[in-house]
C-alpha cells in the first residue's frame, strides 16, 4: 500500500486508532483522499462523542469504548474490509486491536509514518532527532541553525507540529528538523531520514516498550536508511550501538559528539570553542571552529551537547560554520527548561519543571556547584540512588514534594545523609508556595534554588508547564520582600 497518490486510497479501508492530537488529523487527511476511515477509540466521553460527532458529520465512521479495540475475537476489534491499520504514536503495540492487525497480515503505521508515505517526489528531507532528553531543544537549536544558514525549515513532529500539516501544506522547505519520539518511531517502518542523532538513551517508558532493549531499539529505527551522518553521544555507548547495528546506505558516516576535545569525524570542544573535525577537509588534521561555549543559552553541559548535536545535523546538510554561531546566538530556550526565574538575596532560582525523569534531573543537578534542590512528584517506576549519589557533594540542602518523595528521601539517606530535608508531606498545588520558602530557608547566597523534580508532575499539577509556573510565582511572591 503505497500512498503517494491519491488514486492509491480510492476505496482503501482504513480503520485509525485514536481520537487525538494525530487521530483526527489522519483521519480527515485519509478521507481527503478518498479512503474509507473508521475511527476506534477507548474513551466514549463527553469531549470524544464530539470529536466523534465533527468526524461523523464529514462521513467519517467512528467506534467509542473499549469494546471497540479490545474485543477478544479479531472480528470485535478490527472493523470488517480493513486494509491498513494508522495508530495514535501512544497506543501500546500489545492491544488487541494491533494483535488482529497482525494475524490479518495487515501493516500498522503511526502518524509519522502517514506523513512519509505522502510526501511528494520533492519532498524536503528529514533531519531526525530522538533520545530520552533534549529532543525539543535541539531540533528547536537545529531549525535555528537552518535558518540562520537561510535555508527554509521548521521543527515539526513530537515538538508539537503536526508532520502531516506541514508535508500536505502549501509551503515549500528546503529541510525539515523532525523530533521523533519513541513511540512514534516504532510505528514508522520505512522512515529514511537524510541524517539522524540519538543523543542519549536511559530508561523510560520501559511500561510501553516492555524492556529496555526494546526502548533502545525503537529508537534506533531513526539510524535506518540514514544517507549523510548517524550522530551519536561519544558519552553514552549505548547511542554509538545502536549506529553500528544499522543498516545505512552506502557512504553514510558515524558522527559524534562530545564535551572533550573531538577526534576526527567528531564535534567537540576545546577551550570554550564548539569544534568541528567531521566535516572538514582533511580530518586528521584539521578543525572549524563554529561558535563559543558561550553563545549556548543555557551554557550547561547538557545543553552544550545538545548544541553540538545540532551542528552536527546542520554540518552533514552542509551549513556554513557562520551559521551555526549565528543560529546558537539567536536560539532561546523554551520556559521551564532551566529557566532563570529570578536572584534574590544573591541566591538564584532556576526551573527545570522539565525534568520529568531522573536522566534530565542529573544533567540539571550536574550545572551547578551549590544546590538546595527541590524534587518529587510521580516516579513512573524510576529509582534515585545513582541520581542521589552523583549529585551529593553539589546538594546543601533538599525540599521533597508530592506522591513518591519517599523514594527520593530513602536515596538521600543512602547516599548523602548528612544532606538537611525537608519533607513536606502534601500533595495540593499550594505545597510548591511552602517549598519554596523552605529551600529559601536553607539557600545562602551563592546557592541555587534547583527545580528539577526527577518527576512527572501529574500528582499535583495538570503538566510540568503548570507544576513551573507555580514555583516561578511562588518565588516572585519572595523578590518584593527582600528588595
Amino acid at each position: 500500500m503505497g500512498g503517494r497518490q491519491v488514486t492509491d486510497w480510492q476505496g482503501k479501508h482504513v480503520t485509525v486508532a485514536g481520537l487525538g492530537v494525530s487521530g483526527i488529523p489522519a483521519a480527515k487527511v485519509l478521507h481527503g483522499l478518498g479512503a474509507a476511515v473508521t475511527v476506534v477509540n477507548d474513551g466514549d466521553d463527553e469531549r470524544a462523542r464530539a470529536q466523534a460527532a465533527e468526524l461523523e458529520a464529514l462521513g467519517i465512521t467512528v467506534r467509542l469504548g473499549t469494546a471497540s479495540t479490545s474485543g477478544s475475537a479479531a472480528g470485535a476489534t478490527l472493523p470488517e474490509g480493513t486494509d491498513l491499520v494508522v495508530t495514535a504514536p501512544g497506543w501500546k503495540p500489545d492491544k488487541p486491536l494491533f494483535t488482529a492487525a497482525r494475524e490479518a497480515g495487515l501493516e500498522i503505521w503511526g502518524d509519522v509514518e502517514l506523513a512519509w508515505r505522502l510526501r511528494g517526489p520533492d519532498a524536503a528531507p528529514w533531519l531526525a532527532v530522538t533520545g530520552t532528553n533534549g529532543k525539543t531543544t535541539t531540533v528547536q537549536m537545529l531549525a535555528s541553525i537552518l535558518k540562520a544558514a537561510g535555508l527554509r525549515t521548521a521543527a515539526v513532529g513530537n515538538i508539537g507540529v503536526s508532520l502531516l500539516d506541514v508535508v500536505l501544506g502549501e509551503e515549500q522547505y528546503d529541510v525539515l528538523a523532525v523530533e521523533l519520539s519513541s513511540y512514534q518511531l516504532h510505528w514508522a517502518p520505512s522512515l529514511r531520514a537524510h541524517s539522524a542523532a540519538v543523543l542519549n538513551l536511559a530508561p523510560d517508558h520501559l511500561d510501553w516498550h516492555g524492556s529496555m532493549e526494546a526502548y533502545a531499539k525503537d529508537k534506533g529505527r531513526v539510524y535506518e536508511g540514514n544517507r549523510i551522518a548517524c550522530v551519536y553521544n561519544v558519552a553514552d555507548k549505548a547511542t554509538e550501538d545502536l549506529v553500528r547495528e544499522a543498516d545505512v546506505e552506502e557512504g553514510c558516516r558515524a558522527i559524534g559528539f562530545t564535551l572533550g576535545t573531538p577526534g576526527p569525524s567528531q564535534l567537540g570542544v576545546v577551550d570554550g570553542i564548539l569544534v568541528d573535525r567531521a566535516f572538514v577537509e582533511n580530518r586528521q588534521k584539521n578543525a572549524q571552529e563554529l561558535a563559543e561555549v558561550s553563545d549556548i543559552d543555557p551554557p550547561a553541559p547538557h545543553n552544550i551537547a545538545n548544541a553540538l548535536a545540532a551542528a552536527a545535523l546542520a554540518r552533514a546538510f552542509g551549513v556554513p560554520a557562520k551559521a551555526v554561531r549565528d543560529g546558537l546566538r539567536a536560539f532561546t530556550p523554551d520556559a521551564h527548561r532551566i529557566a532563570h526565574v529570578a536572584d534574590v538575596d544573591g541566591v538564584t532560582y532556576i526551573d527545570d519543571s522539565k525534568a520529568t525523569n531522573t536522566h534530565a534531573a542529573q544533567a540539571s543537578l550536574a550545572a551547578y556547584e551549590s544546590i538546595v534542590w527541590i524534587a518529587g512528584g510521580l516516579a513512573k517506576g524510576a529509582t534515585f540512588d545513582e541520581l542521589v549519589a552523583g549529585a551529593a557533594k553539589r546538594l546543601k540542602g533538599v525540599v521533597l514534594i508530592g506522591a513518591d518523595r519517599a523514594l527520593i528521601r530513602e536515596a538521600l539517606a543512602r547516599h548523602a545523609p548528612e544532606v538537611p530535608v525537608v519533607d513536606l508531606d502534601r500533595t495540593d498545588t499550594g505545597a510548591m508556595l511552602a517549598a519554596v520558602r523552605e529551600a529559601r530557608a536553607l539557600a545562602q547566597a551563592g546557592d541555587t534554588v534547583l527545580l528539577a523534580p526527577a518527576c512527572a508532575s501529574m500528582d499535583m499539577f495538570v503538566n510540568y508547564n503548570r507544576r513551573g509556573d507555580a514555583f516561578a510565582e511562588a518565588v516572585r511572591e519572595l523578590a518584593p520582600a527582600d528588595g
